[in-house]
């Protein structure tokens, strides 16, 4: 019987969906599977803001190491921590199914953003997140937030604050809720690219992991995820500026179908916002994507990075 090491993140939720993606591997071939929990560095530091840590992979690259050194075979990650470029020698093996991509606000006693009175504490450790939020509602207090999806809900039931922005698939995987949620879709709100889907990735040179993940790959969460991390990547925005992206499929999961990606750049505060759309054969998904960066960056997001970017260099020559 083959066995697979499987390597993830040691959060509850990592590891259900470690859990779930092992799920498929033994109906899919009836193999042995084995789960290692890892720490990474995004774990280890929780006192610092994420886009404050700097780098790429802050919750893949130990686990990527694990996959590079032989002590895992097949990695399972959340899309939306994945950097664009993987390390060499590794692949994206598999896209499985994706769960809900959009955000939710869960709050003890308030149904929804609307509700929420001026100067109610938002919590969210998301830049993305925050300024969205600050776009649609500058009256709001939005406050800082980190830790795992158990710690974060904790927080918010025991008063810390009046809602909190979280991912629906987390929630959802754990079967977690709140008194009141509601669901932050678009056009209104944005997700981050690749939300909600998962990332199986695996050593460019095992052959065998590479055919035995490729039952588990769904066509369709590929090709919206491929639109919306090539719109990501396009802008080269880093971690310094919010980037949210969300491609959906019209016409059902067909060879001929057209896809439509809808994204944003921001900056922080949220005061500049700036959007697109674009929509053409799914089979352009990368292309897409690449081209709606080109227009964002054209009408007005090139001067935010420049912005942002011009000050770092200030902060970090003082």
């Amino acid at each position: 019987m083959r066995k697979f090491v499987i390597a993830a993140r040691g959060s509850r939720l990592a590891l259900r969906q470690a859990e779930y993606v092992r799920d498929l591997l033994v109906r899919a071939h009836g193999c042995d599977c084995e789960i290692i929990a890892l720490k990474t560095r995004g774990d280890l530091v929780t006192d610092v803001p994420l886009h404050r840590i700097g780098g790429k992979g802050l919750f893949v690259k130990e686990i990527e190491e694990a996959l590079l050194g032989g002590r895992a075979d097949i990695a399972v990650h959340s899309m939306k921590d994945l950097p664009v470029d993987p390390p060499p020698g590794l692949v994206l093996g598999a896209v499985p199914a994706r769960e809900n991509p959009f955000d939710m606000l869960l709050s003890a006693r308030l149904p929804g953003l609307d509700a929420l009175p001026a100067g109610a504490r938002v919590g969210t450790g998301s830049l993305r997140r925050a300024a969205q939020l600050k776009a649609l509602r500058p009256d709001l207090e939005i406050a800082p937030l980190r830790g795992n999806v158990d710690t974060r809900l904790k927080k918010l039931l025991q008063g810390d604050f009046d809602a909190v922005v979280m991912a629906a698939a987390g929630l959802r995987r754990l079967g977690l809720e709140a008194p009141f949620t509601e669901l932050l879709a678009p056009p209104r709100f944005i997700p981050a690219p690749g939300q909600g889907a998962l990332a199986l990735e695996c050593r460019e040179d095992r052959e065998d992991v590479r055919e035995a993940l490729s039952v588990l790959h769904d066509a369709e969460a590929a090709d919206c995820v491929a639109a919306e991390r090539a719109f990501l990547a396009g802008l080269d925005a880093g971690c310094r500026a919010p980037v949210a992206a969300a491609a959906a499929l019209r016409g059902g999961d067909r060879p001929d179908a057209v896809l439509s990606l809808e994204g944003l750049i921001a900056d922080p505060e949220g005061r500049r916002v700036v959007r697109g759309e674009i929509s053409g054969p799914r089979r352009e998904a990368h292309g897409l994507g690449a081209a709606l960066a080109a227009q964002v960056a054209a009408a007005g997001g090139a001067d935010i990075l420049r912005e942002l970017f011009d000050a770092e260099q200030q902060e970090g020559g003082l």
